[in-house]
């Protein structure tokens, strides 16, 4: 990898968290990933947003590891407990072509914070091969502004979450006291690099989508988030209200949010979307906190096409 063309690995600070750790020696800082690349699973995901997963589905790459540590993760198995497959970024670069071959809308990249400089390195690499789908940066939005900046070229959607307004919260369940001040910086730094949302009759082209998972008892915080987006954005954003929270890995150690969230506690949050103004906003309709729309991770099309 062309290192100097690269954010460094050997002092990583491509998170907020800036644990300044030499990756390229093995050592692992709080994402826990080295300076390989893992990967826990590749498919055609059809549970992605409408704008991004066309008739064919997202071509989606779940990478392993996180820089957040969320009590209530769905995703536990590979961004705590580290499931995955260690591949090059040569292999990587195939993956994205791959997913190009099979007729995938878009590139869409899960919790890829931590492996920045190599999949900048494939896709120069699947670039140079005819790839040119757009490429999604599906993250915990507890992002870098150095690092979005960085992408700046290789990105062209931004998604990421908006979790939470307190820090109580976010110190609570992802052991990030200040979330709320960074990831909205962050933000703001992916509209720049973006610009307006784009998109055609196939979908999103380019630009920032947002998603805001509603947690229980969490009203008020949501009614937070969505004050700051509008005021931030209005209705140049693509925004994502989400009910699919389900109860699991250690939210059982939090009684409050040891349950689903209330139809009415959803409601009310997509009642204050449209009261603001935003009309570019998928909801969630019917029972989607049910852990079958939870992927398998099981390695598939990680190693062979």
């Amino acid at each position: 990898m062309e290192t100097a063309k690269y954010p460094s690995l050997a002092d990583c600070t491509l998170c907020p968290r800036e644990c300044g750790t030499d990756r390229t020696q093995g050592k692992v800082g709080i994402c826990r990933a080295t300076d390989k690349v893992k990967v826990a699973k590749v498919m055609l995901h059809q549970w992605e947003e409408p704008c991004l997963t066309g008739n064919t589905g997202a071509g989606t790459v779940f990478f392993s590891y996180c820089n957040l540590r969320c009590a209530f993760c769905q995703n536990h198995s590979i961004s705590h407990e580290g499931y995955g497959i260690e591949i090059d970024d040569k292999r990587l670069a195939e993956i994205f072509l791959e997913q190009q071959a099979r007729g995938a809308a878009t590139l869409d990249l899960v919790t890829p914070t931590h492996y920045v400089p190599q999949i900048m390195h494939a896709l120069d690499l699947a670039k140079e091969q005819g790839f040119t789908l757009p490429v999604v940066y599906n993250c915990g939005g507890y992002e870098s502004v150095e690092t979005v900046k960085a992408l700046k070229g290789y990105v062209d959607i931004f998604m990421p979450d908006l979790k939470y307004a307190s820090d109580k919260s976010s110190k609570r369940y992802s052991r990030a006291p200040d979330y709320f001040e960074i990831a909205c910086r962050a933000i703001r730094a992916m509209y720049e690099v973006t610009g307006p949302f784009k998109a055609d009759d196939h979908g999103m082209l380019s630009g920032m989508l947002v998603r805001h998972m509603v947690m229980p008892g969490g009203r008020a915080e949501s009614f937070k988030i969505l004050d700051f987006l509008w005021n931030a954005f209005h209705d140049d954003i693509y925004l994502s209200l989400m009910n699919q929270y389900l109860p699991m890995y250690k939210a059982s150690e939090f009684p409050e949010i040891n349950r689903r969230v209330y139809k009415a506690e959803y409601n009310a949050v997509i009642e204050h979307a449209l009261d603001l103004g935003f009309t570019n906003c998928f909801i969630q309709e019917g029972r989607t906190a049910l852990s079958k729309f939870i992927p398998e991770f099981d390695g598939e099309w990680v190693l062979t096409k």
